[in-house]
């Protein structure tokens, strides 16, 4: 069944802080600390807890570590956001994260805005450390529509008397993700919220992350970047999906590291990695050789 839930695991994870770049982010940490490390990194308004299931799911093989972006979830919002809510800046907490955590070599898994840090990283602040990258639901270009759906609700989050108020609009917003289960959406909410002075709530993050869009309008225009990789790359795609256009992604397939490429059905922008099927080609990809991608037949 293409939507099975995935069994519940052994693993408990541990919260943990680490200060990177002057800043301090949260993160999540599943498995041992022997293990290879997998670096997962969420998408634009989310959090590291949205790879919980993936986390869980892999945790008996790898050292998984999933950070809240700065100015999202329980990582500091920043004092400079023009500066600092952008793919230079984040790919610098990248490498400050991996060296933080003494980290020689790693695995990434990036979700929309995660895979954009992880593809930007892996050409500048990480080059050469990345052996193995997967992309969800993002390219090296953006279409302007679906950028614009995007901020529609980013920009200006709503406030809400309760969580279950919340949680209703996060199935709305977050419908493109796929399924989930009842459980997920719970958890989603619930790792999603904070708290405003007068006693409403909304989404866990600082409303000036949409100011990347308009103050660094080509941040996302990234083919140089992207052609210059060399590693292994999975392109994850939501079949639905209006961010990662079909034009793109197959473009991906023929340039640069030349991505394997899996369009998942009932799913748009971008898939919740969540259940078996997407799991399980996350877990195959992740444990082939790292020989680079120009040593592979092209």
């Amino acid at each position: 069944m293409a939507n099975a839930p995935v069994t519940a695991g052994r693993h408990t994870p541990v919260s943990r802080y680490l200060r990177c770049e002057g800043r301090e982010l949260h993160y999540m940490e599943w498995g041992t600390p022997d293990a290879p490390p997998i670096v997962m990194w969420h998408g634009l308004a989310r959090t590291g807890r949205d790879f919980d299931d993936l986390a869980q799911a892999l945790a008996d093989d790898y050292r998984i570590l999933c950070p809240d972006t700065i100015g999202r979830g329980l990582s500091q919002w920043s004092p400079d956001p023009v500066a600092e809510y952008q793919l230079d800046f984040y790919a610098r907490l990248a490498r400050a994260f991996v060296d933080g955590l003494q980290l020689a070599h790693l695995r990434w898994v990036g979700t929309s805005m995660g895979g954009a840090t992880g593809m930007h990283a892996a050409a500048t602040t990480l080059r050469n450390r990345i052996s193995h990258l997967v992309v969800n639901d993002i390219g090296p270009e953006l279409p302007q529509p679906a950028i614009e759906r995007i901020l529609a609700y980013v920009g200006n989050p709503p406030a809400f008397d309760t969580v279950t108020e919340l949680e209703a609009w996060l199935r709305v917003a977050y419908k493109p993700y796929g399924w989930q289960s009842d459980a997920q959406w719970r958890r989603m909410a619930e790792t999603s919220v904070r708290r405003l002075p007068d006693g409403r709530v909304t989404a866990h993050y600082d409303p000036a992350i949409a100011g990347q869009f308009s103050h660094h309008p080509n941040d996302y225009n990234r083919w140089s970047g992207y052609d210059s990789l060399r590693m292994p790359l999975l392109l994850l795609r939501g079949a639905d999906s209006d961010l990662l256009l079909p034009d793109v992604a197959h473009a991906m397939t023929q340039r640069g590291p030349r991505a394997q490429r899996i369009d998942f059905p009932d799913c748009g922008h971008a898939p919740a990695l969540n259940v078996a099927s997407q799991i399980d080609a996350i877990r195959h990809f992740l444990a082939t050789p790292a020989a680079p991608a120009d040593t592979r037949a092209h």
